[in-house]
């Protein structure tokens, strides 16, 4: 089959791999209908060694059920289903408490024999404890939002959810890209009726307005944090939701946040440290978030996906085929596209 495989800083070609198949019985093979392309792969695009042998890359898709292992009792061929960014059993004792992503038999796509989401098809281990049925045919006008699920949007949610973000509070959102568009939206979905998103990209925080933001900060640094303060009559937002995972977003965070308040970060870090000094510590600010569970939150958010409440499938400005992936990469990279969804 054809798949995305990276070998470089700037260097994703597609190329023949072998065809996936049951290893183990609690394996299946998925055939992909949608993947797309995460602001996480942009970190390896940007900045990893060139060497000679490539690696596979991606890791939200969503498909067809193609083959199953003889363990496999939950799904059977034809089945269409989503696939979270982390497989997992959804059966040892951190799944039952809600944190997929350190299952103890689970593990990260495009890792050791794993394959990469972008690709034709998939086998995925676990397969009863990490796919999720969705009661939609191939066609379905749904698959966009429906393949946030496998990622982008629970990764929102969970910073929302972390943070406390409720009816009661007030938010700021720290990133203008599929993350933080996401976190808007899943904060206006949990009540918040305040919510400030710091972005300087216009087609993207309009897209934030209508997913519910109610201010636009496009100013950064101290500027950005004095005019986040000056919205909020000194005090800045209870929770503030950092999408980006560089040290100046974490900066302005905790430099928005009311006393009292709690920052969520869910943008991966590219930084080493974490400055909470004494001024941070004599507000009793809370520092939460990390990678989302995914797995944990797709039952929740899927109904609202499936009756049109939440339409998180409008972060996706760009459909590539499978050969144009390595031009959706540079797209990304170039910020000409928020997010690009691939159809293989």
């Amino acid at each position: 089959m054809r798949a995305t495989v990276i070998y470089g800083a700037g260097d994703v070609r597609i190329e023949d791999v072998p065809d996936p198949r049951v290893h183990q019985p609690t394996d299946a093979v998925v055939r992909v209908l949608s993947s797309c392309i995460c602001g996480s792969d942009l970190w390896p695009y940007g900045s990893k060694p060139a060497q000679a042998h490539g690696d596979r890359i991606g890791h939200e898709f969503l498909g067809v059920v193609e083959d199953i292992g003889s363990a496999v009792t939950t799904l059977k061929r034809g089945d269409v289903v989503v696939a979270p960014f982390v497989w997992s059993d959804n059966t040892c004792d951190f799944c039952r408490e809600g944190l997929h992503t350190s299952c103890r038999h689970g593990g990260f796509w495009a890792a050791g024999d794993v394959d990469g989401g972008q690709g034709e098809a998939v086998r995925v281990p676990q397969a009863d404890g990490t796919l999720v049925k969705l009661p939609v045919g191939e066609d379905s006008a749904l698959l966009p939002s429906l393949l946030t699920l496998s990622d982008v949007f629970p990764t929102g949610h969970h910073c929302a959810v972390t943070a406390g973000v409720n009816e009661r509070t007030t938010v700021t959102v720290i990133g203008d890209g599929a993350v933080g568009l996401s976190a808007v939206l899943a904060a206006r979905r949990l009540g918040a009726e305040r919510i400030i998103l710091m972005g300087r990209h216009k087609a993207r925080t309009d897209l934030g307005v209508e997913f519910g933001a109610t201010d636009v900060v496009a100013e950064r640094g101290e500027e950005g944090i004095e005019r986040v303060r000056e919205l909020t009559g000194g005090d800045g937002t209870h929770t503030v939701l950092e999408c980006v995972g560089l040290e100046p977003a974490l900066d302005t965070a905790f430099g928005v946040v009311r006393a009292g308040g709690t920052v969520s970060r869910v943008g991966a870090p590219q930084y080493p440290t974490v400055k909470m000094d004494f001024p941070v510590f004599l507000k009793n600010i809370t520092l939460t978030g990390g990678v989302a569970p995914a797995r944990a939150y797709i039952e929740e958010l899927l109904p609202d996906v499936l009756s049109g409440v939440v339409q998180p499938g409008r972060v996706f400005d760009r459909t590539v085929a499978l050969e144009e992936v390595p031009a959706g990469y540079q797209a990304m990279a170039d910020r000409e596209a928020l997010k690009v969804l691939v159809r293989p």
